[in-house]
């Protein structure tokens, strides 16, 4: 896959995706704000949605997690990069059967459940889940990874649970910029 996380704030058209990257969008944004089919979808995000989305994506992909996404239901990229899917019924048991997340602090007061990625410094994933019926999930980034250090965990608390300070996609892309640099 190209790199097709920009840090300018150009929105971005359909077309100005790599087909890996387009396949792996493929349905998954249909319907999304009524907006219609993936293609269609993906080109009104705003560029903070499209930025956010993409970096998940990548992140996603690595993991072996992207397939689990069934349909984004909502994208956002400012005060937090994240998005609400509804998820095929093997991704809680994929991630419970997982070294690299934990359970343990990852559930919020209004969740039923999540799970942490406990073995990254920076930019970690945070999975909430929400029971009513079917699971209904949400995934985000954390700036630091409340599991990496003392360090990144006192700074998790501190900047993301006292001061409600989220990262925005630029935050998560400077990140991801920062360790491909040789």
């Amino acid at each position: 896959m190209r790199a097709d996380i920009h840090p300018e704030t150009r929105t971005l058209a359909w077309t100005d995706l790599d087909q890996e990257t387009r396949e792996k969008l493929d349905g998954k944004l249909d319907g999304l704000y009524d907006y219609g089919k993936t293609a269609v979808a993906f080109e009104r995000l705003a560029v903070d949605k499209q930025q956010a989305l993409l970096l998940l994506m990548r992140r996603l992909v690595v993991l072996n997690l992207w397939d689990a996404v069934r349909v984004i239901d909502n994208v956002y990229g400012e005060g937090g990069v994240g998005i609400y899917f509804t998820a095929w019924p093997y991704l809680w048991s994929a991630l419970d059967r997982r070294k690299d997340f934990t359970q343990l602090f990852a559930r919020h007061k209004d969740n039923t459940g999540g799970f942490l990625e406990k073995s990254r410094l920076h930019a970690t994933l945070h999975f909430l889940y929400v029971d009513q019926g079917e699971r209904h999930w949400h995934v985000h980034f954390d700036l630091y990874g409340p599991w990496g250090s003392p360090l990144t965990t006192a700074r998790h608390l501190l900047r993301e649970k006292f001061l409600a300070q989220h990262p925005d996609w630029r935050a998560i892309s400077a990140y991801f910029e920062s360790v491909a640099r040789p």
